[in-house]
């Protein structure tokens, strides 16, 4: 199996690129790459067997109709002054942000329809539609080629660390000296142990080996819907040694 990890920035220079090779017992990093243009993302989803793309895959659904009602001039429903925070939060958070948020302690997933990771999640967008015309599945619940991830939440549920915020020094020497051992970085150490971004993208194709195989919590059938529709977060549901 081939999996592929990618920590998708607005621009090309801070998005970085992982694909992780699987055979019995063992991962070895065969590419890593940071500065990495759409042309390649698409090439690496095609040729992977699962991405994981360290982005939003959609926006809110209530934000979305929010949007389409503003454009029109009349907003359906307006909030009170006793609700105003609470319709504020709805029109923000997707279903997948509340679930990982009531789930995986710590981790606040930021929310894509107020925050600065709406400007990668339009370049997301453009991806998907690329994708989809060459005939990729990129059903947003993560059941086709592509999978939404998020690196706090997977490292969390691995044991790795129970807060990541900002810094990642030593986490490299963590991820594969005591929780995966079996994951052969190469000459990419350095890298992923200095660079963010790329320590980001080993950890989003490790997802997608997760989710490849279904070692990951999956939406209900409630939840199904919406999710293939805002994007879901794949959130790990046993043990990093479950994956080789």
């Amino acid at each position: 199996m081939l999996t592929a990890g990618v920590d998708l920035a607005p621009t090309d220079e801070r998005t970085a690129l992982a694909t992780l090779a699987w055979s019995r017992g063992r991962a070895v990093l065969r590419e890593l790459t940071v500065g990495v243009p759409d042309t390649r993302i698409l090439a690496a989803v095609r040729a992977a067997d699962k991405t994981g793309l360290n982005c939003a895959l959609g926006w809110p659904e209530p934000f979305a109709a929010l949007v389409n009602a503003h454009r029109d001039g009349h907003t359906a429903s307006l909030p009170s002054n006793e609700n105003g925070a609470n319709w504020r939060r709805a029109m923000m958070y997707r279903a997948t942000d509340e679930a990982v948020r009531t789930t995986v302690p710590g981790v606040v997933p930021a929310s894509v329809a107020a925050d600065r990771q709406g400007h990668a999640a339009l370049r997301c967008a453009a991806l998907q539609a690329m994708l989809a015309r060459s005939g990729q599945d990129v059903d947003r619940s993560g059941s086709g080629k592509i999978v939404e991830t998020h690196p706090a939440a997977s490292l969390y549920r691995w044991g790795v660390t129970r807060r990541y915020k900002g810094r990642h020094e030593g986490l490299a020497a963590a991820l594969c000296t005591a929780a995966a051992p079996w994951l052969d970085l190469g000459a990419f150490a350095p890298l992923v142990s200095t660079n963010r971004d790329a320590f980001d993208a080993v950890v989003a194709a490790l997802t997608a080996r997760a989710v490849a195989l279904g070692l990951t919590e999956r939406p209900n059938g409630d939840q199904l819907p919406l999710a293939r529709i805002e994007g879901w977060i794949a959130v790990p549901s046993t043990d990093l040694s479950k994956l080789p």
